[in-house]
């Protein structure tokens, strides 16, 4: 909607002729490539800009569709799952693309500032194997404009570490609780606050861990109230669902 708005302003405010109006609309509220179709049009509808999965594209592909989006759209750009080999090539042709390694994403440009939001989105992971999930969760809400704060390595393995952050949970709004091995936290959590819980299983844990399932089935399963559960290793869908909580 902000989009939107500002193009209708520049016109009325003479900064912007129609001409000029039409070109950024063009591909408003999307755009085909070969192998992709752009949809300028997603943060209009739901709040949260069209984010680009890197995992299964190639080098070529991820800088196309960055590039083109850096281009025709006035909303943040994003892609996630992008290992160091794609986000080398794509740093070094995009100008203001940033990688942040630890939740293997790529950044173009600056943060969203005044995105009208309620308050603070909390990230907490049992462990230091589960911080790739909850940094994809993290750089997400707070290059779309959320606060956030931090809190890692707090598992239930020494639950002491746990309360001595509980200040923590009086400042946030919603928290995303990261676990692997026996997905145990969000529980823990769910029993101390009396706000959204969002449980993220990782597939972080041994043989019988089943890559996440365990994890998965326990938070599932928890007797806590007000937990929600993403799928595993789901950091940006935790994003995603933290961000709506705590809009305006």
């Amino acid at each position: 909607m902000n989009e939107l708005r500002n193009i209708l302003e520049e016109v009325r405010a003479g900064k912007l002729d129609v001409e000029g109006a039409l070109r950024e609309l063009r591909h408003f509220p999307a755009e085909s490539m070969a192998h992709a179709c752009l949809d300028y049009h997603r943060r209009l509808r739901t709040g949260i800009p069209e984010v680009v999965y890197g995992e299964s594209k190639t080098a070529e592909q991820l800088v196309a569709i960055l590039m083109r989006m850096q281009s025709n759209s006035r909303s943040p750009v994003l892609a996630t799952r992008v290992d160091d080999a794609k986000a080398a090539v794509a740093v070094g042709r995009l100008s203001r693309a940033v990688y942040h390694a630890d939740a293997r994403m790529i950044t173009v440009g600056d943060a969203v500032t005044g995105a009208g939001v309620r308050g603070v989105i909390g990230v907490i992971s049992a462990g230091t194997s589960d911080l790739p999930v909850a940094e994809e969760a993290a750089v997400t809400a707070g290059f779309l404009g959320h606060p956030v704060e931090r809190l890692y390595d707090v598992g239930v393995a020494g639950i002491h570490r746990l309360f001595a952050g509980r200040d923590l949970f009086d400042r946030c709004t919603v928290l995303v609780v990261v676990a692997g091995m026996e997905g145990a936290l969000p529980s823990v959590i769910g029993g101390l606050v009396d706000k959204p819980v969002i449980a993220v299983p990782t597939s972080v844990g041994y043989g019988t861990g089943f890559g996440g399932i365990a994890a998965l089935l326990a938070m599932l399963n928890s007797c806590a109230p007000g937990v929600a559960v993403v799928n595993i290793d789901n950091g940006f869908g935790a994003a995603c669902a933290a961000m709506a909580i705590n809009r305006k």
